[in-house]
């Protein structure tokens, strides 16, 4: 498996399982339905802790995402390439920005600030926290304000589900990062429901 060419992808849909008791397990498929990538997330853990595999095998690391504090609320996550040890970098909730929308800085490897991730509306933002029936959208914009990605989610009362597109030729924030981020989306939104 070309493990590079994974990353590199422009389609991605995360999946949750509600209803999990021990831990989350999130499955990642490309644009023709393939898993293309795996992540459990460990239960009763104080810090927050997630491998990202090549496959439900999980013989293959690939990504770990682990969090700075017990509190998620401000919580920073480092992200680390498994299979070289390379840092790729961090991605941090900001605590007070997301009581109304949730809003998340993404740095890269050098703890540069490469994106913010947003919810792209407020009167939706604080809608979906009450009521369960209002899809979020999240945008990931690079520091000049142009848009990389975005992340759909859509209603399912069985199974959280989200959408992520990467916008062709917008390539500024590493892959990774990007994967990181949909997973860490689909398990905080999986908590506020």
């Amino acid at each position: 498996m070309d493990l590079h060419h994974s990353f590199t992808k422009k389609e991605y849909i995360f999946r949750k399982k509600l209803f999990k008791l021990l831990g989350g397990a999130f499955h990642v498929y490309d644009s023709s339905g393939n898993v293309v990538f795996f992540s459990k997330q460990k239960a009763f853990k104080l810090k927050e802790d997630f491998t990202v595999y090549a496959d439900e095998s999980m013989q293959q690391d690939l990504l770990t995402i682990k969090a700075d504090r017990v509190l998620d609320i401000s919580a920073e996550y480092r992200v680390v390439d498994s299979t070289t040890g390379e840092d790729v970098g961090t991605i941090k909730r900001e605590g007070l920005k997301s009581i109304l929308k949730d809003q998340w800085t993404i740095k890269g490897k050098k703890s540069e600030k490469t994106a913010t991730l947003s919810e792209e509306s407020t009167l939706g933002a604080i809608l979906s926290r009450f009521i369960n029936l209002v899809p979020q959208k999240y945008v990931i914009k690079d520091d000049s304000g142009m848009e990389l990605a975005t992340i759909r989610q859509h209603f399912n009362p069985f199974i959280l589900k989200y959408s992520m597109s990467m916008l062709d030729g917008r390539n500024s924030i590493d892959p990774r990062l990007l994967i990181a981020m949909g997973i860490m989306i689909s398990s905080i939104e999986g908590r506020q429901d």
